[in-house]
């Protein structure tokens, strides 16, 4: 599938590969669940990629979800298609196999498999990489500290704002400690923590690449929060307004996203949110604290040629006036139709929804986890044990 120069092939299985192919370019296989897609999973694939030079993700169905951890928040579509607009995404598989196997890798030409530093379960509590990490094909990357999926379902859940400081408030972490831990510890894993933004992190995520003679510099703004596939429909309708188009995405800071938004928004704070838009293969450059009213000095720093929104409501800036008069006196404003009513409201109504059954969902998790990490521990011991009546 070939996007604005974005090359990302979906094909059922690659075909079979000579060696000569396999010693020009390194397979990766990476696989997983991909349910509320953030940048902890970017940031996994991105380090990834950066193991080899062709990277396939496989995804997996609801069916296999549902059977192993319990329902999934988005749809397998609404998955399949997260996962194929982060830029370093080659290749997806859809419908890949919960269990991880050497057939896998095979079938899809891979080299190795690469996984975060956290352990995958089956339904009935086996390592889903068992069978790749014992043939020596597996390879493993740091997991993103500062975020997981249980963490931003909590905040969802909690309707204050203590997420936009450091998340000290007693009653965010009572309700985050009862919905991400069960009652015999806490795991490494599925527990809550922060995220600490660094240059370095935005750096690797960012493009570093300028804008060229002929390319079509279109500015969007707004809040981004929880970037879903409403966000990845809207920017790849907007990246398709030219041929070469340089998509320059203007975030708002968290006090402005509250102020237009209210309730407990942005569920991301700022930093999140930065690195979730920089993810996608279809923005090229993210303005962090983007003004609110799209104004003639950005227009002209930026030396934008359109500006786009989509159909969803623009607030009126704080002194009531719209925040768009310039670029539409200029008549450089676009209503861009992606086709995709869902916002970050209707994520939020699904969660709150499903409360008791993400939190039920969470809870077995960690207790399987614990469970696993406890018998790593006797394992351990058991070894050390051995060694010490071997030294005697």
């Amino acid at each position: 599938m070939m996007k604005n120069g974005h090359h990302v092939s979906s094909a059922p299985a690659a075909a079979a590969c000579s060696p000569e192919k396999r010693r020009r370019t390194v397979r990766v296989w990476c696989d997983g669940c991909y349910d509320m897609v953030h940048y902890g999973h970017s940031n996994q694939l991105r380090q990834a990629k950066a193991m080899g030079d062709y990277l396939i993700v496989g995804v997996h169905t609801d069916e296999e979800i549902s059977k192993h951890k319990g329902p999934p928040v988005f749809t397998q579509a609404e998955r399949y298609k997260m996962v194929r607009a982060i830029k370093w995404v080659d290749e997806i598989v859809e419908g890949a196999p919960y269990v991880t196997t050497l057939e896998t890798l095979d079938k899809y030409c891979c080299d190795f498999c690469v996984h975060g530093d956290d352990i995958t379960l089956t339904v009935d509590g086996k390592d889903t990489y068992e069978e790749v990490k014992k043939s020596g094909r597996y390879r493993e990357c740091k997991r993103t500290q500062g975020v997981s999926t249980t963490d931003l379902v909590g905040r969802m859940l909690l309707m204050t704002k203590a997420h936009h400081s450091n998340m000290g408030r007693s009653d965010y972490q009572q309700h985050t400690d009862n919905f991400g831990s069960g009652p015999k510890g806490h795991s490494p894993w599925t527990g809550v923590s922060q995220f600490l933004q660094t240059s370095q992190k935005i750096i690797q995520f960012a493009s570093g690449k300028e804008p060229q003679p002929g390319d079509t510099i279109i500015y969007v703004a707004g809040a981004f929060d929880l970037f879903h596939i409403g966000h990845v429909d809207f920017l790849d309708a907007v990246s398709q307004l030219s041929e070469k188009p340089y998509v320059i995405v203007g975030l708002h800071f968290d006090q402005e996203v509250n102020r237009y938004k209210g309730k407990n928004y942005p569920i991301m704070n700022i930093h999140e949110r930065t690195l979730s838009v920089l993810a996608c293969r279809y923005v090229s450059e993210v303005v962090i604290g983007a003004p609110y009213a799209v104004t003639k000095d950005l227009l002209d720093h930026f030396k934008v040629d359109l500006v786009c929104h989509g159909k969803t409501e623009v607030f009126p800036d704080r002194d009531g006036s719209d925040p768009y008069a310039v670029p539409r006196k200029m008549g450089i404003l676009r209503t861009v139709d992606s086709g995709n009513s869902l916002t970050t409201d209707v994520i939020v109504q699904r969660i709150i929804k499903n409360r008791l059954l993400f939190e039920a969902r969470n809870q077995k998790k960690e207790a399987k986890e614990m469970a696993v990490i406890q018998a790593m521990k006797r394992r351990e011991e058991d070894k050390a044990n051995e060694r010490a009546q071997a030294v005697l």
